[in-house]
């Protein structure tokens, strides 16, 4: 890794001391594959991870075998509960997986821990757990409080990357939404007589976008 990556993906980073720069630089850039399982529920954290390029999908499992995807740590951010983790010492409490290829940098536990003395590393730390924590707020409202329909509407357009022709499951779009399978395929079915999508095996054709926008700005 570069100083002109770190500056490129990391720009609060830019700042540090020479010295914090050089020992960034000098770490090991892995490359993980679609579908990599970079930490489980249990497992003790290894140290502090960049992510570089790519995406990789933070989710919690309940005793019932229920999933929902807590958030997605992407191209310049940091995992919030690695962060967590290492400040506690304490194990994960959720799963990590590399959704598509992906690119990252691991700083060990041991030099994150002295380089939270630095204090912008310590304020670029701390910026991103405050980023995600809000995130989650949001996540848990939306949980708490929001229509699942109002929901799903808006999950198919986040996860629109532009062609309108989302390949998913139904088991997969509750896992973005944490609720039942069967509930997702009612909603969708109800969303095909109104004419927002198409479905298939394993595909979501958005076919009203401009309907779908209209319901996932619907007040809840």
């Amino acid at each position: 890794m570069t100083e002109a990556a770190i500056a490129s993906s990391f720009p609060a980073l830019a700042g540090l001391p020479a010295s914090v720069l050089a020992e960034l630089t000098h770490l090991h850039l892995a490359r993980v594959p679609k579908g990599t399982v970079l930490f489980r529920d249990g497992d003790l954290c290894q140290g502090y991870v960049f992510v570089m390029r790519g995406s990789v999908r933070v989710q919690k499992m309940d005793r019932e075998g229920r999933e929902i995807v807590l958030y997605r740590v992407e191209d310049g951010q940091t995992c919030m509960l690695t962060t967590s983790c290492l400040l506690a010492g304490r194990a994960y409490p959720a799963e990590g997986v590399a959704e598509e290829d992906t690119e990252l940098v691991l700083l060990p536990a041991a030099r994150f821990d002295a380089l939270l003395s630095e204090p912008g590393f310590r304020r670029f730390a701390l910026a991103m757990i405050s980023d995600r924590i809000a995130d989650l707020m949001a996540l848990i409202e939306d949980v708490a409080f929001g229509r699942m329909d109002v929901r799903l509407a808006r999950r198919l357009l986040e996860l629109d990357a532009g062609s309108h022709a989302l390949q998913l499951t139904h088991q997969q779009l509750a896992t973005e939404l944490g609720t039942a399978r069967e509930v997702i395929s009612r909603i969708l079915k109800d969303f095909e007589r109104h004419g927002y999508v198409a479905l298939s095996r394993g595909k979501v054709i958005l076919a009203d976008t401009a309907g779908l926008q209209r319901l996932a700005t619907e007040q809840v």
